[in-house]
């Protein structure tokens, strides 16, 4: 799976907004608590893999973590025999009644066997209203660890690429319209939907070039880095389909997914299948420690898409102290 994410803190509120994009031949789980004993968590989790980790989740008491992946131009770099999932599954369910330090937590993953054998990522992590670490498996040592959100008007993007990566169009194009929809937001005193949506709006824009019809996903893979939304694309049913034809709205029926269930998917290749956004995740944490978690699916584990709307998820707590 491959997200990136938009940072910002912006007077008492932190905001956190999520675009995933996914192999949509990967069944994942629409965002819940998980069940005992991890049920403190919340965050959806990939049904693909035994360990069933997560890119993306936020504890009752304040963990949060968020995951990118590299884009790697060698395929077989990609893959990795550990779930790069199960690493933030590790930081979302350490128990609740240890105080862990992030830098610690951080410290020892980076020399961890799970984070030498994963594919290539980043790791945003850390508790709600403290310094967030961002770290990748790509460095051997804590002197790689960047810390964001320090401070209040802070607003950063990661994608599939290092965080001082800053020759990607996407995450230039999504912090400044992150930046405008916040001021917006600010500026006419509206309310917590109002802002949810105009976020919405940034993860909706698509300035993916289309190419000539019948190109394939592999030919389409480097453009990636140059919108935020990415519609679907890829081989279906053996053949290849033109982007355009369906980011236009123009297909209706279902798009038939290529999946072989004894097929672990770290053996499945890494550009086969259909590929696009699949969910758009926001999270908002208020001065008082209370988060809303809203996710918008667009397409179900068959490739199915889902009127917008009807894949949405909404969750409110207390981060308890």
């Amino acid at each position: 799976m491959y997200a990136e994410i938009y940072i910002p803190r912006c007077a008492a509120r932190a905001t956190f907004a999520d675009r995933l994009q996914e192999f949509l031949r990967r069944p994942t789980s629409t965002v819940d608590w998980w069940p005992e004993p991890a049920s403190h968590v919340l965050g959806s989790r990939d049904l693909a893999r035994p360990a069933q980790g997560t890119w993306m989740g936020v504890t009752k008491h304040g963990h949060i973590a968020v995951l990118t992946n590299y884009r790697e131009d060698i395929p077989a770099d990609a893959v990795g025999t550990c779930s790069r999932g199960l690493i933030v599954r590790n930081w979302l369910t350490l128990p609740p009644d240890q105080r862990h330090c992030t830098q610690k937590f951080i410290e020892d993953m980076i020399t961890s066997s799970a984070a030498r054998n994963a594919g290539g990522f980043s790791l945003v992590c850390g508790k709600i209203h403290e310094p967030l670490a961002v770290m990748s498996n790509r460095v051997s040592n804590v002197d790689g660890i960047t810390w964001v959100a320090k401070q209040e008007g802070e607003t950063v993007g990661l994608s599939n690429t290092a965080f001082d990566d800053r020759s990607w169009k996407k995450i230039l194009l999504g912090e400044q319209l992150m930046k405008e929809a916040i001021e917006e937001h600010v500026k006419a005193k509206e309310g917590e939907e109002e802002l949810i949506q105009k976020l919405l709006d940034v993860l909706n824009t698509d300035t993916l070039p289309r190419l000539k019809e019948g190109v394939s996903l592999e030919t389409y893979i480097p453009l990636l880095r140059e919108s935020i939304f990415v519609p679907v694309i890829g081989a279906q049913d053996k053949e290849n389909r033109a982007a355009d034809e369906v980011a236009g709205g123009n297909v209706t029926d279902k798009v038939a997914v290529t999946a072989n269930g004894s097929t672990p998917p770290e053996q499945q290749s890494y550009m086969s299948g259909l590929y696009g956004t699949q969910k758009q995740t926001v999270i908002l944490v208020d001065k008082n420690r209370r988060v809303k978690y809203f996710e918008r699916t667009l397409y179900d584990n068959d490739a199915n898409p889902i009127p917008i709307g009807k894949g949405d998820r909404s969750f409110e707590f207390v981060v308890e102290k």
